[in-house]
């Protein structure tokens, strides 16, 4: 299977390229820079996300986008994920994005979604806006295979490699402890599950996990 991973090298997407290389996978790195690349067995393109094109993409049979804004952004994501629209719909190739956890339901009734219910923090209400749009953007295409997923609502950077997860649709789900909690590593594995299996065509899903 052939994967492209933008953003290759942020803080998720080194995770996500590093457990999709261990499972064997053909793995190419999307990326402005190039030298920031450290194994130098993995193949690279070197091109920001926004100049991405259909040539560029379709001979993958996956991509993901792992894209990172600043804090305080809200356009970049919406603008981003406009263009890998642009770019794959009507191709065979599926894409999965790393999005957020605002957009998810916080009840089985589905009344009310992380920004209804306060969940969404202010440091990063900007960013979880962009993430959400880009969700409704993906709803609304036709001609695409695209799986968006949502981390739980504390998404941690330096939390363990458990493999104790579970995935589930668009309704927030909690940990044995009560939290919505995953860990950067948990998270990756499962994006990987998804390139690999594709059980969330055209539709939203997300991962939680334990601590430990």
């Amino acid at each position: 299977m052939k994967v492209g991973i933008i953003g290759a090298t942020g803080k998720a997407g080194r995770l996500i390229t590093e457990e999709a290389l261990e499972r064997g996978l053909d793995v190419t790195a999307i990326i402005r820079d190039r030298s920031k690349v450290t194994n130098p067995s993995l193949q690279v393109i070197e091109k920001d996300i926004f100049d991405l094109t259909t040539e560029d993409l379709c001979i993958f049979d996956v991509v993901v986008n792992a894209f990172g804004t600043p804090l305080g952004q809200t356009q970049p994501h919406i603008d981003a994920g406009r263009v890998l629209i642009h770019a794959l719909s009507g191709t065979d190739t599926r894409l999965v994005v790393l999005g957020g956890a605002g957009s998810l339901y916080v009840d089985e009734e589905k009344t009310k979604n992380g920004f209804d219910a306060g969940r969404v923090p202010e440091f990063a209400y900007e960013i979880a806006v962009g993430q959400a749009k880009n969700l409704e953007d993906l709803e609304e295409t036709t001609n695409l295979n695209w799986t968006f997923v949502s981390p739980s609502a504390f998404f941690d950077a330096e939390g363990p490699r458990t493999g104790r997860y579970r995935i589930g649709g668009d309704v927030m789900l909690f940990n044995s402890d009560g939290e919505s909690y995953v860990s950067y590593p948990d998270m990756a594995m499962a994006i990987v599950d998804e390139v690999e299996r594709g059980d969330y065509p055209k539709q939203q899903m997300t991962v939680v996990s334990e601590k430990a």
